[in-house]
């Protein structure tokens, strides 16, 4: 009797492996085989926004490299929560792909009462593109000058400053609630649905400030209608060289910036999220693609899908306290 359970077992051990080869095999085959059918890369904001310009830029390139069509899929809403079920559903197979901001990426499971996908169990990165530091701008007739006046003027007005944002848990936003926390004096935050509207009501002066992407407001500020106190990156931009950081401006390791990266559904197998990493990088290392990305006021950054998993790791660790200690939600 023993003889035959332990018959059994080896036999049901040996088939369990057999499987498991099998599978593997499969894997392996369709990494090989990987890409023989269209792409779609999901896009979680409308035609038109930064993310679209970007997927858009990347398409042609991305074709020639992966030899199939890139279909950019746009699914906004939601701040971005609509593409992330849709991507996060899908089969962990490489053909759907999701380019995101830190707003679907890290801030949504903190500024959201209940979110029906987790970002880091859903996905595995392929690489973070972007990395853009915004800037600071005022109305060019504040008699506010400088970064150092705007903080002093926050802090002999304690809740009184109004600071405008594309919307609640945007980039724009992180960055004024960010320097509220690190200042620690409140502040009126005003989202908008979109950078226009805000940036229409600061030149109008319904606002005090605003934190917000170069590539809208350089033209502003080369034009004399906006005047820039500082950029919310670790350094100086090359197209602002005259203008500090908000760190060099009295706010000690400040830095906020705002990127955009791919990422693909969990399980999608090594060796395919490996050809894709390698298609985006050359891609945008083209070299007129590299001066369109320049002329957008972002940098290209290409890097590991090992980097920007720890790199969004610690941005989730940095956005829960931020979350927690100034309150920030949407409803």
């Amino acid at each position: 009797m023993r003889t035959l359970l332990r018959h059994r077992w080896f036999k049901s051990c040996a088939a369990i492996a057999v499987a498991g080869l099998t599978t593997l095999a499969q894997v392996q085959a369709q990494a090989v085989d990987y890409p023989n059918k269209p792409i779609h890369l999901v896009v979680g904001f409308a035609p038109g926004g930064a993310s679209d310009i970007v997927a858009r830029l990347l398409q042609p390139e991305l074709q020639r490299r992966l030899g199939q069509p890139i279909v950019i899929d746009n699914r906004p809403g939601a701040n971005g929560n609509i593409a992330n079920e849709v991507v996060a559903r899908a089969e962990p197979d490489g053909y759907t792909l999701l380019l995101g901001n830190p707003g679907p990426l890290v801030l949504n499971p903190f500024l959201y009462k209940q979110v029906s996908v987790d970002p880091a169990k859903a996905f595995m990165p392929v690489s973070q593109l972007t990395e853009s530091p915004m800037v600071v701008v005022v109305n060019a007739a504040s008699p506010v000058k400088t970064m150092r006046e705007l903080i002093d003027r926050a802090r002999q007005h304690p809740g009184k400053l109004a600071y405008g944002s594309a919307g609640n848990g945007s980039s724009m936003h992180v960055a004024g609630a960010t320097l509220q926390m690190r200042i620690g004096v409140p502040m009126i935050h005003v989202p908008y649905k979109g950078s226009g509207p805000a940036i229409t009501d600061l030149l109008g002066g319904q606002l005090d400030f605003m934190p917000d992407s170069r590539s809208t407001t350089l033209p502003l500020i080369r034009d004399g209608r906006l005047r820039a106190l500082a950029v919310t990156g670790a350094t100086r931009a090359a197209d602002l060289p005259n203008v500090p950081t908000v760190a060099e401006a009295g706010v000690p390791g400040f830095n906020v910036t705002t990127w955009l990266g791919v990422v693909a559904p969990t399980g999608t197998p090594v060796a395919v999220v490996q050809r894709l990493h390698g298609a985006f990088v050359d891609a945008m290392k083209v070299p007129a693609v590299a001066a369109r990305f320049e002329e957008l006021g972002t940098s290209v950054k290409g890097s590991t899908p090992e980097a920007f998993g720890k790199a969004l790791e610690a941005e989730r660790n940095e956005a829960r306290v931020l979350v927690k200690q100034t309150g920030m939600t949407i409803e």
